[in-house]
C-alpha cells in the first residue's frame, strides 16, 4: 500500500469516527465513575460489535460489558446506546430477539450476524491502522 493511499485511509478512519469528542470529562460525584470517554458512531460500533463478538446480549448488559472491559473509563449512555444497535440491526450485522433475562423481565437480546463478524474484522483492522499511525505521531523515535 503506498504512503499517500495509507494516509488517505487514516484520514478516513479519523473523519468517520471524528475519534473521542471529550476526553476523560469529570462526572457528577453521585456516580461511581470519575471520568468518562464520550464515544462517536464508528467507535460505538466497534465496542458494540466486539462485545458481542461472545454472544447474544440485552443492551442494558452490552453497556456493562464497555464499562466493565474499559477498566470502568468508558460509560456508554441509553441515548447512544439503542440509536446503535437499531442501526446496527437495519446494516444487517446484528439480528435480535426478544428473551427473559436473568431478572425476569423481558428483554431485547442482540447477537452479530455473519456479516457482523466480518464488519467487525474490517472495524478492527482499521483501528489497528489508526492506531499504528497515531503511536507514530506521538511516539517517533518509537518507529
Amino acid at each position: 500500500m503506498s504512503s499517500k493511499l495509507r494516509q488517505q485511509k487514516v484520514v478516513d478512519i479519523l473523519r468517520k469516527n471524528m475519534l473521542l469528542v471529550e476526553v476523560l470529562q469529570l462526572m457528577a460525584d453521585k456516580t461511581p465513575y470519575r471520568n468518562r470517554i464520550e464515544l462517536l458512531q464508528g467507535t460505538l460500533d466497534l465496542l458494540i460489535l466486539r462485545t458481542l463478538q461472545w454472544g447474544a446480549q440485552h443492551g442494558h448488559g452490552i453497556a456493562q460489558a464497555i464499562r466493565i472491559n474499559s477498566g470502568e473509563l468508558l460509560q456508554v449512555e441509553t441515548g447512544s446506546l439503542y440509536p446503535a444497535l437499531h442501526r446496527l440491526e437495519r446494516q444487517g450485522w446484528l439480528s435480535s430477539e426478544w428473551k427473559t433475562s436473568e431478572n425476569n423481565q423481558r428483554a431485547k437480546y442482540y447477537r452479530l450476524t455473519a456479516a457482523g463478524k466480518k464488519q467487525l474484522l474490517a472495524e478492527q483492522s482499521k483501528w489497528e491502522l489508526l492506531l499504528q499511525a497515531m503511536s507514530g505521531v506521538l511516539k517517533p523515535a518509537a518507529r
